[in-house]
């Protein structure tokens, strides 16, 4: 039995899990594969250096899958400038109709969105940011808890408070569940607390069409709950990643309340990371992203493999809890 939402409906996929932006994972082969295995996958845009190779992604994927997809679009300052506008351009001119944001509200870009027909989900770490995007245009809310990978916010707030919340704010609008999604349970979880969807990250990282490192997805398999730090706090700038020398380095620095990014700025290079780690597989290379779901990842299968185990598990747990409920 299909699982149908606004979401599946308003965006045409076969189920109600997305696989949002990731820096350095996000290539158009691992967003074919999502797509064909029923999930709606996004192309990451900034790491294309312009408008005009990001349209050369877009259409690699269209040459290996005809189901939705969309482009993320995260907004966020950069020492150096992101060509936003020709990303924008790229994906009308393409004919795309789902756009993932994060970071910023997406308030100057939304009216040629709008005027194009493009659906905008905007990624939010607290209700009133929610709220906020939703009075400025955008068409869905992906919440992200604190349990997520990359950037949760300053709020600490967990995903089972955070949604609920969420959907009562806004329940006119389509709800994404964000942060600590990894399996079919989760996804019945979020569904029984009023989202649409799921969005999972490091659970996408731990494929076979991923491409990053094995040793990367090895250390997915092999952390627990446990195995993530926080590093940017005192830069109000938090973000989640996976534990390790570098990570632990930052943590250490950043615990004296004078700390200055500039102590620690060559520690996390987001470039580094994506060099020494994703590319090379040096687990102490650098900072890179994951999740605490990272404790309910145990294999690397085939995308297509996992979603069709998300789904019959989601199934199960649903059977359960029809025979719980008599």
């Amino acid at each position: 039995m299909a699982f149908k939402t606004r979401i599946t409906e308003m965006f045409g996929v076969e189920t109600p899990i997305l696989m949002g932006g990731m820096t350095g994972v996000g290539y158009g082969e691992l967003v074919a594969a999502v797509a064909e295995a029923g999930a709606l996958g996004f192309i990451t845009a900034h790491m294309f250096p312009s408008g005009a190779a990001l349209k050369e992604e877009i259409d690699k994927v269209r040459s290996l899958t005809s189901k939705p997809f969309g482009v993320n679009l995260t907004l966020l300052p950069s020492i150096n400038p992101i060509p936003y506008d020709e990303y924008r351009e790229a994906i009308i001119e393409s004919g795309l109709k789902i756009v993932e944001t994060a970071g910023r509200a997406p308030t100057d870009h939304l009216p040629a969105f709008k005027e194009a027909g493009v659906k905008v989900i905007h990624k939010c770490t607290s209700v009133r940011h929610s709220e906020s995007a939703v009075r400025k245009g955008v068409d869905v809310i992906s919440i992200d808890g604190f349990e997520c990978a990359g950037h949760p916010g300053e709020d600490d707030v967990g995903l089972v408070v955070l949604l609920p919340a969420t959907v009562d704010a806004l329940p006119d609008t389509p709800i994404v569940a964000s942060g600590g999604m990894a399996d079919g349970r989760s996804l019945v979880a979020a569904l029984a607390l009023g989202a649409d969807a799921v969005n999972m990250g490091t659970r996408f990282c731990a494929t076979q069409e991923a491409a990053i490192h094995p040793n990367v997805k090895k250390q997915i398999v092999e952390n627990t709950e446990l195995d993530t730090v926080l590093v940017g706090r005192p830069f109000r700038n938090t973000a989640r990643v996976a534990r390790n020398a570098v990570s632990e380095e930052v943590a250490t620095i950043q615990r004296n309340p004078n700390t200055t990014f500039e102590e620690v700025k060559h520690l996390m290079a987001g470039a580094r990371g994506r060099e020494l780690v994703y590319a090379q597989g040096d687990m102490d290379g650098g900072i890179w992203s994951s999740g605490q779901s990272q404790a309910l990842v145990h294999d690397i299968p085939t995308c297509k493999e996992l979603v069709a185990n998300i789904m019959a598990q989601a199934e199960a747990v649903r059977t359960r809890l029809q025979s719980i409920a008599g």
